[in-house]
Formats: C-alpha cells, structure tokens, sequence
C-alpha cells in the first residue's frame, strides 16, 4: 500500500474530536450479571460521544404464559373448573400476568435509566413482548442501531454454562456489529484489545473499530492472522488415498508434495503475512502502534490458544470470512470463538476494503483471457489468487490485467511444475478416477513413541487427520520415519522428555509460519537456498529448536556479514568477483540485497 493510498484510508476513518464510532446502541437487559455488565460497557462505549444514545430492552412472553396456563386448564380443582370461574380465573391470570411481565421489564430498563442519568448519557427504552430470542433479532436489525451489547449468560445460567440459547440465536441472526460480554468483572476497556483478519471485508471493518477504540481508551492492538498450511495437506491425501491406478500416474506424489511446500506453506503464509502488511499501513496512518502476529495451524484453534496467552479485554473478529457466501449466517471460525473465548467479543458486520484493493478494483480490468486462465485456478483458492495477482499489477504499474501478467504473478507463488501437477490433480478429481489407495512406498514409517501417542486419540476421524498432519510434518523436515515430536504440536500435552537432544539437527528444526514468509521474500533459487541454509545453521550453532522470525532475521544478518567479508577478500565491492564469487553467486550486487 502506498502512503498516499493508506493516508486516504485513515482520512475517511479518523475519529474527529467528540466523535465515536458506534452511536446508536441496544443493550439486552435482564438484572443478571452478564447483563448489568453488557451495560456498562455500553455506557464506556456511549461516554466517548456526547451524541450517543443507549436503548434498553427487555422482551418478556406474556402471550407464552397464558398458552401454558390454558394447557394447564385441565388439572385445576373440580371447584375452579365451572366456566363462569374458569373464565373469572382467565381474566385474572392474563391481567396479573401481563401487567407484572411489564412491571418486571419497567423495573429492568429503570435501573438501567438511572445509571445512564448518573453519567450523562441519553438512555431510551424498548419494552418487546413475544419469543425472546426473536423479539430481540427483529429489534436489532429494524436499521435503528448499529451495536447490539448483550451479555453471553442471562438468569437462566447454570454452572459450567459458556453461552446461553438466546445470545447464540440473536448473534448468530444479527447483522449489525455485536459486542458480548462474558468477563463481568472486567471493562472492554481494560486493553489489551486483539483484531484477528484475514484479507475479509468485515475483518478491516473490525480493525478500524479497534483502532478508534485504541485511540480514546489508549491501550494497546494486536494484529493476528491464522491460516492452516495442514488442512490442504489433508485433504489432498484423502484425495490420494482413493486414486484410480491410472490416475495415480497423473497424480505424482511426490509432485504433489511438494507443490504444496512452494504453494500451500509459503503461498499461505505469503497471502496472510500481506493481510498483516496492510494492517500496519492502515494503522500507521492511522496514528495507532499495532503488534502483529502470523499465527499456523487450525485458524479458531491457534485464536483460542493465543487469546489464552495474552488474556485480552476484547478480541474483535469479522463475524464472516472471506470465505462466506451470502446465505452464511456466521463463519465457522466466528462461531467457535464465540464460544470458547473468555473475554468480550465483538463480531464486526462493518465493512471496508483496504485501499489498495478498492484502486485495483475500480482502475484495474481484466482482459477475456486473463479471465479465462482463472478459472483453472481450483475454486478453493480462486480468490485469494484473485487478490495476489491484482496486488501484483498495482505493484508493477499495471491497469490492465492480461493473461502474460497473470502468469508471471502466479509462477511467485506457484512454479510451473507445480501448477502443471495442480492441474492434472483438478483434471484427475474432475474425471472421477480418484479411486485408487496410496502406494506402500509412499507411507512413512512411525516410530513407537509417536504410535502410542497417536492411538491415545479415540476418535478414529480425528486420529486419521493428527496421523497425516503429523506426517507431513516429518516430511518437511525430511524425516524417513515420523517421530513422537512430530505429532506432539497437534496436541494439548507436553513434549515427552528427551525428544530434544542437545544437537540439534536439520530434522529436529522447525519454522514458524512468519519466519517462513520472511524467507519467501528472498528471490527464489540460489540464493534463497544459502539464505535458508545459513538461518539453520544459526539456529543450530545458538540451540533453537525453533525458527521464528527473530531467529530467521539473526540468522540472515550473520549471512550478510559473511558475505560482505568475502567480497572484500575479493578486492572490495567495486572490484571484479573473482574466481569462486560471491557466494550468492551475484557478483557485484550490494550484500544488503541478499537478505531483503
């Protein structure tokens, strides 16, 4: 993003002195916890516009009462069963039911009331009768506000309860922003907030709604973004388990290996790195710091796990992603969320589209042929491939996308044997001759530990994906036998002992999904290998297990000293290479080059 197109992103977006984001507010009342909490949040939110309003509801079901009353009819004493009685009994019930359901709710919004008068904030009431959950959903999305405050549990909480039915049932119908609470002794404004994204509309909707908060409460914003390089993996071996013998030809597994080592590892990890990329523009330009963070594995699985780590206030999520069609009504990983987390979450409904794809998309066209090659392009990943290869013609100065230009951005991220072995797996499942079972040379060997470790998981499906994420994992450290270590990150236990010996060796490395996009940046080949081959060699001489991106930049910066000696044992940089050269085999290139 360049600083004049992210500059006009943080004009349209800025908050003004006096202004907030959200104005219009509906908070759920009840008088439970949850709900007395839900308010008050509200009222943080309200205090930071003098022009905010706060509407309460409370939606009670005297109809619901008279339906049970009437089914209960039958069971009254012979006395009160004559039917001048039974309806002077009619007549009672409904009256005192239904005047005190509305002296119950009155009651609710009162005390609401009083609070907001106390802090100067306008409060209006909203008394709704009929189901709750449905009286609640109409109520929000009738266009007269846009957050929706309710807390995760109401009265009817029992112990162990995470999310009650009516919170489930209004969040997931809502279409404005909707904030719940589940800390109720804890402020949203506590900090630190965290905004998950991933390249979705209603997920830099959600970080613009995190920077204005940050603004005003000043606390700090954590940037993430979760993809998972081992689904496709599993999915492909499925795929591969089933393969006819003639397709198995086609198929070429160990092509298929390692199409997804250049596309699906680096690919991803390159696609969400760039969703962090424009994080950091629009909030530089914004006036707000952001920390980002690439996170790998199950997206709401390594959410949760990192929201248990930081133990933020908020976390903000775009309640669809950028996988959502139009008849979802929340996303998978949205919904899992919602669940699992602690602290407040808010499903974010706003929209916005980073500026540098809103240029692409209304100064950039597509020509019929270009068009055309995209629909080679397996449907699952057509849209971020989309988005790559628009960000790559606005990169380079292009307007007009044809088909030489989509070739050259897609072989960055997709070699042409790759592509070609892509192609013939899409053709193969299109035929229907995936039928046949995998070849016995093609399996890895498991080792004792990592058997035991696995037939401790009882669900059989379960076990099956673990065994071949694991697999793949020893595959790319170039294991010919999966070993407990490699199975141990997809669960929740500990490394066993002595799974770490104190020499380290190439096997036993592992690269963080960040460190791996930092190296992805480093012009493919020769000097990618040496650049890889000095950042082990680091990790290996300093005894990390692990590559970071920390690691991975020490690791590029000793390369770059190296370098820098050799050439000028050479004579110096302005002297001809002799015999040997660079060893980046560049001649007389800048070494700083080497690590960019």
């Amino acid at each position: 993003m360049t600083h004049q197109a992210s500059l006009a992103v943080a004009e349209e977006f800025r908050p003004s002195p006096g202004m907030r984001l959200h104005q219009r507010i509906l908070v759920a009342l009840d008088s439970s916890d949850h709900a007395n909490a839900a308010l008050r949040s509200a009222a943080e939110l309200a205090g930071l516009a003098d022009d905010s309003v706060i509407t309460g509801t409370h939606v009670y079901a005297a109809k619901l009462h008279d339906m049970r009353f009437r089914q209960m009819e039958g069971g009254l004493p012979e006395q009160f069963r004559q039917e001048q009685e039974l309806e002077r009994q009619r007549d009672v019930h409904d009256d005192l039911i239904t005047r005190g359901l509305s002296i119950i709710t009155d009651s609710y919004l009162d005390q609401a009331a009083t609070h907001c008068d106390q802090l100067g904030i306008d409060f209006r009431r909203s008394s709704l009768e009929g189901k709750n959950y449905r009286a609640l959903t109409t109520e929000t999305n009738s266009g007269a506000y846009d957050l929706l405050v309710m807390g995760a549990l109401g009265l009817g909480a029992i112990q162990g309860s995470r999310l009650g039915s009516v919170c489930r049932r209004v969040a997931r119908r809502s279409a404005i922003d909707t904030l719940v609470i589940k800390e109720p002794g804890r402020p949203i404004k506590e900090g630190p907030i965290i905004v998950a994204v991933d390249g979705s509309a209603k997920a830099y909707g959600g970080l613009l709604t995190a920077l204005t908060l940050a603004k005003h409460w000043q606390v700090p914003v954590k940037v993430i973004a979760a993809f998972d390089p081992y689904y496709h993996y599993v999915a492909f071996n499925r795929i591969a388990g089933v393969l006819s013998e003639e397709a198995g030809k086609v198929f070429k597994f160990k092509e298929q290996e390692k199409l997804h080592e250049e596309i699906i590892d680096s690919g991803l990890a390159k696609i969400y790195d760039g969703h962090l990329a424009v994080a950091r523009a629009i909030s530089k330009d914004f006036g707000v710091e952001i920390e980002t963070e690439l996170l790998s594995g199950k997206p709401h699985d390594a959410i949760e796990k990192y929201v248990r780590k930081i133990k933020p206030s908020l976390l903000i999520i775009g309640k669809l992603g950028i996988h959502a069609d139009d008849e979802l009504d929340i996303g998978g990983n949205s919904e899992h969320l919602l669940e699992n987390v602690d602290c407040a979450i808010l499903l974010s409904m706003r929209e916005h589209q980073p500026q540098i794809d809103v240029v692409s998309g209304v100064t950039t066209s597509w020509t019929h042929e270009a068009e055309a090659s995209m629909e080679r392009v397996p449907s699952f990943v057509r849209n971020m491939a989309r988005m790559a290869i628009m960000r790559y013609a606005q990169e380079h100065g292009h307007t007009v996308i044809t088909k030489k230009i989509v070739e050259e951005a897609t072989a960055q991220l997709m070699p042409n044997h790759a592509e070609q072995a892509m192609g013939e797996i899409v053709a193969a499942y299109d035929a229907g001759d995936l039928k046949r079972k995998p070849m016995a040379e093609d399996a890895l060997r498991w080792s004792q530990e990592a058997v035991a470790l696995l037939r401790a998981i009882e669900d059989l499906s379960v076990r099956g994906n673990l065994s071949m994420r694991a697999e793949k994992k020893a595959r790319q450290e170039k294991c010919a036998r999966v070993e407990a270590r490699h199975i141990q990150p997809f669960l929740d236990t500990e490394s066993p002992e002595g799974s770490q010996s104190s020499a380290l060796s190439p096997a036993q490395l592992h690269w963080q999904a960040a460190a791996l996009a930092r190296l992805m940046r480093i012009p493919e080949g020769f000097m990618r290998d040496r650049c890889k081959q000095s950042i082990e060699n680091f990790a290996r001489k300093n005894g990390h297990a692990e590559i970071t991106l920390e690691v991975a930049e020490n690791g590029l910066k000793q390369a770059r000293g190296e370098m820098e000696k050799t050439m000028q044992g050479q004579g110096g940089t302005d002297s001809k290479p002799k015999s040997g050269g660079c060893p980046f085999g560049y001649g007389n290139k800048n070494p700083q080059d080497a690590g960019r």
